[in-house]
């Protein structure tokens, strides 16, 4: 009988404005947990330290093709520590069900950041828009029709479960 393997702790940092990427972002980190990881979903400014995390995950919310600010910042400020560990990315925000349908590609920031970076992988998950929206153009959005949930609590489940086999 060998020694058990350590297995890292995983941070799950997001960047999201009304509180659908975090949704997501609690997601992964439970299926974290049931797979017996130690995990913890954090909003990326509020992350000052990398130190006592083995793996990461970031993720944003999706506005006009851009990656939630706060993601993008935490990419930034953590660059040379997050080039030292496994890391992967993911985005949120399409009001439809296109991202469980097919695999879309990475917004430019972030397919940068995902080279810059050594990420292992990107994932684009649906998005959630409801009537508690801030925002004049996400009110907006949910008055004509256009909102609700498309985030695929299976689709992120089995990509966070993923990662944890790829950590064993």
């Amino acid at each position: 009988m060998g020694t058990p393997k350590i297995l890292p702790k995983i941070l799950v940092a997001y960047g999201s404005r009304n509180g659908s990427t975090a949704g997501i972002a609690e997601m992964i980190a439970a299926e974290f947990a049931e797979q017996g990881f130690e995990a913890e979903a954090r909003p990326a400014g509020q992350v000052r330290d990398l130190g006592a995390y083995g793996a990461v995950v970031l993720g944003g919310a999706l506005y006009n093709a851009r990656w939630h600010p706060a993601a993008r910042a935490f990419a930034r400020r953590h660059a040379a520590a997050l080039r030292g560990r496994p890391l992967w990315l993911f985005s949120s925000g399409p009001l439809d069900r296109s991202a469980t349908a097919t695999e879309l590609p990475p917004v430019r920031h972030v397919a940068e950041a995902a080279r810059s970076l050594g990420a292992r992988g990107h994932v684009t998950f649906g998005g959630c828009l409801t009537d508690t929206a801030r925002g004049f153009i996400a009110r907006s959005i949910v008055r004509n029709g256009r909102g609700g949930d498309f985030r695929d609590p299976g689709h992120i489940k089995e990509w966070a479960a993923k990662i944890a086999s790829e950590l064993r």
